[in-house]
């Protein structure tokens, strides 16, 4: 799996280091799921961030004016009332195998962790393009994930035309 550190090398130092760990049990507690530790460790460590002008990653702290258990909560009803679910391949929610919307691109993708079907295995990350019903199921952790998508590899959402150079992020505001 990758590390804070390999995904800090090529992002840059965070500068978010959040460590109270209640706007994550909140939002567990609320959602019926706990959230798998690479992904918590990422979004500690940056905050509520947009990668490379494109790729949107939020905390769940709720001072925040982009917190992930809002988002989460608004992509939900989306998803649900919207009849978007026929596009995922999941239903969306906690239980073993289902769908929980975690991120989003402004190139129109939908980022989900998949619910590992027994606890002993890993969590999955599926990507949903919005503009076709076409979805792919990357089978890598949430950092492995985003370690491949800032080295500028296709895992749907593409970083080589948005960050030519070097990945960089900027805090949402």
């Amino acid at each position: 799996m990758a590390t804070l550190s390999e995904i800090q090398a090529l992002l840059g130092e965070p500068r978010f280091n959040w460590s109270d760990p209640v706007p994550w049990i909140e939002m567990e507690q609320e959602f019926g799921i706990d959230f798998p530790a690479d992904f918590r460790e990422i979004v500690n460590a940056y905050g509520s961030i947009q990668i490379n002008g494109q790729l949107y990653l939020e905390h769940p702290a709720s001072h925040l004016l982009h917190s992930l258990r809002e988002t989460i909560r608004e992509d939900l009803e989306f998803w649900r009332e919207e009849d978007m679910a026929e596009f995922l391949p999941s239903p969306l929610g906690a239980n073993p195998g289902e769908l929980m919307p975690v991120a989003s691109a402004t190139t129109g993708e939908w980022v989900f962790l998949r619910v590992p079907d027994e606890p002993s295995s890993p969590w999955r990350v599926l990507v949903q393009e919005l503009d076709s019903p076409a979805h792919i199921l990357h089978e890598m952790t949430f950092n492995d994930w985003l370690l491949a998508y800032l080295r500028g590899e296709d895992v749907t959402v593409c970083s080589r035309n948005f960050a030519p150079d070097r990945p960089f992020w900027e805090f949402l505001p």
